[in-house]
């Protein structure tokens, strides 16, 4: 029987930081993705995920404890325990990414993975985290994920996660690939002119290198007070092969939808054994404490 799944990814701008108490910034960014959310139920997707940071601003433009004030434990916070309920609804799995506190001034960029049945399956912590471009002060705000690169069986799939900067590491990748990850979403916020380049060529290697679907977004718009620089959207799906199934505009707030033939993966294993091919014996020097000389 064909495994053919339908996905979704969302894009959405965010008002004016400047403008709003955190609370009314963090409801008023749900709220813009609410009826995506139901726009998604409607048009019977099976697996969505939402943008890096959701519930925010790419508040890493500064660097403000107040941000913290954003925290939320993962399950159990309130927006974890409001997409349960969403992905009951609609029987869809949901992939979360918010901003994790585990305990008090230990904080993680994280994406939750909710199954079609509204059970919290688990969560991938965002592993590489920047700190070296003007509007990307990471590190004062996100400890380095220490969960691997766990792959999450889910009622329609198996799902793994990237989080935006990971993508510029293709060993993760390539672990998610030998963990049995069929498809792989990376929820980003990246700005022209300074990554938009490696944008489509990137993510559709990971897919070619892996042999796995990638589902990917990015932002919308120019994020006041800071400006910058403007998140350019264009959120997309790519497959195996490296075509891109479906793609966002560059400036809208939208639901990327795309039907993802999950037996394309035999299809092109088959065709590249990149996996039996493989010399994990001489990549050693790779994870040495010292690089070689």
């Amino acid at each position: 029987m064909p495994r053919n799944v339908l996905c979704g990814l969302t894009q959405t701008g965010c008002p004016d930081a400047s403008k709003k108490s955190l609370p009314a910034l963090k409801q008023a960014m749900v709220d813009v993705h609410l009826p995506l959310i139901e726009e998604a139920g409607a048009r019977g997707v099976q697996m969505l995920c939402l943008q890096e940071l959701f519930y925010g601003p790419y508040f890493c433009a500064e660097q403000e404890t107040r941000w913290y004030e954003l925290t939320e434990r993962v399950p159990e916070g309130p927006t974890c325990q409001l997409m349960q309920e969403m992905a009951r609804r609609f029987g869809m799995v949901i992939v979360v990414p918010v901003y994790e506190e585990e305990m008090t001034g230990v904080y993680y960029n994280t994406a939750a993975v909710i199954d079609a049945d509204g059970t919290y399956l688990g969560k991938y912590r965002k592993t590489h985290i920047p700190h070296c471009h003007p509007g990307f002060w990471e590190k004062f705000y996100f400890k380095p994920g220490n969960l691997g690169y766990p792959v999450f069986e889910t009622r329609f799939g198996r799902v793994g996660v990237y989080i935006c900067y990971d993508r510029h590491f293709p060993e993760g990748a390539r672990a998610l690939g030998l963990a049995g990850a069929e498809i792989v979403f990376i929820p980003s916020a990246t700005t022209a002119g300074h990554s938009e380049y490696l944008w489509k060529l990137e993510q559709t290697s990971i897919a070619v290198a892996n042999g796995y679907f990638v589902g990917t977004n990015n932002r919308v718009g120019v994020e006041k007070p800071w400006e910058f620089g403007e998140f350019y959207g264009t959120s997309y799906f790519a497959d195996p092969r490296g075509n891109v199934l479906a793609e966002g505009s560059r400036d809208q707030t939208e639901l990327v939808v795309a039907e993802l033939d999950l037996d394309l993966i035999a299809d092109v294993r088959a065709q590249w054994q990149f996996y039996r091919d493989r010399r994990p014996e001489s990549y050693g020097s790779l994870i040495a404490s010292e690089e070689p000389r």
